[in-house]
């Protein structure tokens, strides 16, 4: 068993880098960081200076070592997410929150700070972990978000954050995206949705994604825009004139979800690029 620090580091990074995880020295210093209550950093530092780890912290993170090269994911195990600012709570029926995803929210963040009420309002459509509408409700904390979730599944997940970080302007509805918040009709400012957007035969390249993250919020119907088709009607719904739609998707889909948002009478459709420059999100203005 590893003495020290830098011995396990070692051996655990070579244990990922062979399984083909992307990052093994990142994950190889959280699994250390979550055993023993460090941070990466504070990980990295006991490495150079050799410090001791003992026999039982050593055993359990080879433990959970051997459950990230099964390509469990890394928020699985340590029950984590970071989105922005905020540390979530992510587990099994839920979907795990991407660092793309960030700056999609950014958009709705931006036109809600833009927003001359003085309470503008968000709704977030199928929430999931609760990241984005959190990420809102912390940092526009002058507007009332709401956020819609269905899964029966990811809800407790999205309860226990929206009770963890208790943003007191951050209202969470269990129901259906379709006749969800017909109490805010003709009243929000900024509406946005990371729907499942994955074609029903397309099979995700990395098996976190394939065998961990639900079904339930990946697949969207034969062309993967199912979900995208109500959130469009959703959105017009709620929206008051002159609101912004935002929508996450995935790198292939940009121009046909103009071309149906176009269709359902959105002005101003445009697509926009990630940090890696694929295209990752559409925002519109209601009419």
């Amino acid at each position: 068993m590893p003495a020290t620090v830098t011995a396990l580091r070692e051996l655990v990074v070579g244990q990922l880098s062979r399984a083909g995880i992307g990052d093994p020295e990142v994950d190889a210093d959280l699994l250390i960081g979550h055993v023993v209550g460090q941070s990466r950093g504070q990980v990295q530092a006991a490495g150079i200076v050799g410090a001791a780890i003992t026999a039982a912290d050593a055993a359990s993170v080879l433990a959970l070592a051997a459950r990230r090269v099964a390509r469990e994911p890394l928020q699985h195990i340590t029950g984590r997410a970071p989105f922005r600012s905020l540390n979530l709570q992510v587990g099994p029926g839920v979907f795990v929150p991407r660092p793309e995803t960030e700056q999609v929210a950014q958009f709705a963040i931006d036109a809600l700070r833009e927003m001359p009420a003085d309470a503008p309002i968000g709704v977030d459509l199928g929430t999931g972990s609760g990241a984005i509408a959190l990420a809102m409700a912390t940092e526009v904390p002058h507007a009332r978000v709401w956020a819609v979730e269905n899964s029966a599944d990811a809800f407790p997940w999205t309860t226990r954050n929206f009770d963890e970080v208790a943003a007191p302007n951050a209202t969470l509805v269990f129901g259906d995206l379709a006749d969800a918040l017909a109490e805010l009709d003709g009243r929000v400012d900024v509406v946005i949705s990371n729907p499942p957007y994955i074609p029903a035969d397309a099979i995700p390249r990395d098996p976190e994604v394939r065998l961990f993250d639900p079904a339930h919020a990946l697949y969207g119907g034969p062309d993967g825009l199912d979900v995208v088709r109500h959130v469009s009607r959703t959105a017009l719904r709620l929206l008051r004139p002159g609101g912004t739609l935002v929508i996450e998707h995935g790198e292939l889909q940009g121009g046909e979800i103009r071309a149906l948002l176009d269709a359902d009478g959105w002005r101003a459709t445009a697509t926009h690029r990630d940090y890696t420059t694929r295209d990752r999100a559409t925002t519109a203005i209601r009419p």
